[in-house]
């Protein structure tokens, strides 16, 4: 029994490091929140059963839209290790002062809650999370997180991945959004079903403005992994 007992996570271990690896390489071309969300529209008769969705290399994107994704959701997501804290004590004094809760959540710490757990708010479902940006930091790199993270994000109604709503929202590949496109683009996250790209309201523009000042003032991406 003691034996069963130190097996398992090994085991564990050495099966989620092997998948790991593999998806270094490998398109990802669903996630648990895409199958949730088809769940989800199935039982709801006031939405459509559908997923958007277009695997491209970041080689294929505009430089924009990775600019935006850094510079409206993890401004030091080059130099952090997966997790920031700056982040995570915004979120502790926004969370204590009655705001709208907040994980503090980096880009790396979003892909691997997007590739890997079901999303659902708890302490087990965030130790995966934890887990998995360890994880990802080590084999993936930079540029994989970032390329991961633009194909399969929700940015909208059953619509993920940058191509998608490229197409979808500009009628235009990923490769030709502007820096405005890509920073309306980030600026519904994290509630893309909330916030509409197609008619932005007054905090959407006031989002895309800042976001924009950001892309600005950001260095050049350099990627080393």
């Amino acid at each position: 029994m003691k034996k069963l007992f130190w097996k398992i996570p090994v085991w564990f271990f050495s099966i989620t490091f092997a998948l790991v690896v593999l998806l270094r390489f490998l398109p990802i071309y669903f996630t648990p929140l895409m199958v949730i969300r088809v769940v989800e529209a199935m039982f709801d008769e006031d939405r459509d059963v559908r997923v958007e969705k277009t695997w491209v290399p970041i080689e294929k994107m505009s430089s924009k839209i990775p600019r935006a994704a850094i510079a409206g959701e993890d401004d030091m997501f080059l130099t952090h290790y997966g997790f920031s804290v700056k982040g995570i004590q915004q979120a502790y004094k926004d969370n204590k002062k009655g705001k709208r809760l907040k994980g503090g959540s980096t880009i790396s710490q979003q892909t691997a809650k997007n590739v890997f757990t079901s999303g659902s708010r708890t302490w087990v479902r965030k130790g995966f999370e934890t887990y998995f940006t360890l994880l990802i930091e080590l084999v993936w790199g930079k540029e994989r997180i970032m390329e991961v993270y633009l194909n399969v994000v929700e940015l909208g109604d059953g619509i993920y991945g940058v191509e998608a709503a490229s197409q979808h929202y500009f009628h235009k590949s990923a490769a030709k959004l502007n820096a405005s496109q890509s920073a309306l683009l980030v600026a519904s996250l994290p509630s893309p079903r909330r916030y509409s790209v197609t008619n932005p309201g007054p905090y959407m523009r006031r989002r895309q403005g800042q976001i924009l000042w950001m892309m600005r003032m950001l260095p050049n991406i350099e990627w080393h992994n």
